[in-house]
């Protein structure tokens, strides 16, 4: 079986064995710090355990790094890098806005993601990509090169704000106030697809804190339907594959959109 199958599969396992607790009082109970910082609730655990029971009934074990569960060494090649509820608070409160987040890399960088995963676990619908054969939702082709919007106050821009420093705050309030649609759903991973799909123009993080694990997928889902990835100093995006590494970014669908971005937040640090 591909790669990309079995990615589907564990999500599918996720969905099955969390979709009939998630927003209860069951799935809200609180267990240990996850190896990620935050506290892992047992829909997190659940969503992670059967990843695991996915991959091993499939006879593929290769490394594993989790949000809950670390770093675990797998006897075959390459890496997976889950998020088994991205969104979790969402999907605790019942906000309907959350999604499992799955990646397998020929090694730890985020670039070489070769086949990503994301699953609505609310709407079904399913993104995913494979290196060089493009994106999709559901069977349908996702695809940027074509969206030659120009930077207007109308776009609608995806902006992380959640612990926004006072500082950060000041230095992207010019960019802010000259955009008439900002919006901060809750989940990072699905909310880079909704850019890849074109419902949102572009989407930036400045925070410094958005995980490699929540971006492992949605990267290579949004480079495969022809955006832009750039860090904070107009490189290609690109780290570390663990636990603590921590990234900015801004994607966009074409270079004048990533320049108007960059140069609002520049003029400001």
């Amino acid at each position: 079986m591909l790669v990309l199958d079995i990615l589907k599969e564990c999500a599918n396992s996720v969905y099955e064995n969390t979709k009939n607790i998630i927003g209860t009082f069951e799935g809200q109970q609180k267990f240990n710090v996850g190896a990620g910082g935050d506290i892992s609730t047992k829909i997190d655990l659940v969503a992670e355990k059967s990843v695991f029971d996915t991959l091993k009934r499939n006879n593929f074990v290769p490394d594993v790094l989790g949000e809950e569960c670390g770093f675990v060494n797998g006897n075959d090649s390459g890496l997976i890098v889950m998020d088994g509820i991205d969104g979790t608070t969402n999907a605790n409160c019942g906000l309907p806005f959350y999604c499992c987040s799955l990646a397998y890399s020929s090694n730890k960088k985020l670039q070489s993601v070769t086949d990503a995963v994301v699953f609505n676990l609310l709407s079904g619908d399913i993104y995913y990509a494979s290196k060089n054969k493009g994106s999709f939702v559901n069977e349908k082709k996702l695809d940027l090169t074509n969206k030659n919007i120009k930077p207007t106050k109308d776009m609608v821009i995806g902006l992380n704000i959640s612990g926004l420093s006072e500082n950060l705050f000041v230095s992207i309030s010019k960019l802010v106030s000259s955009i008439s649609h900002i919006r901060h759903l809750g989940a990072n991973a699905l909310e880079v697809c909704y850019f890849a799909q074109g419902s949102l123009d572009a989407y930036i993080d400045l925070r410094d804190k958005i995980r490699s694990i929540d971006m492992a997928a949605c990267y290579l889902i949004a480079k495969e339907a022809g955006g832009f990835i750039f860090d904070i100093d107009g490189n290609n995006l690109n780290c570390d594959l663990s636990v603590d590494s921590r990234m900015s970014f801004i994607a966009v669908s074409n270079l004048e959109m990533f320049h108007w971005i960059y140069n609002f937040y520049k003029q400001n640090n």
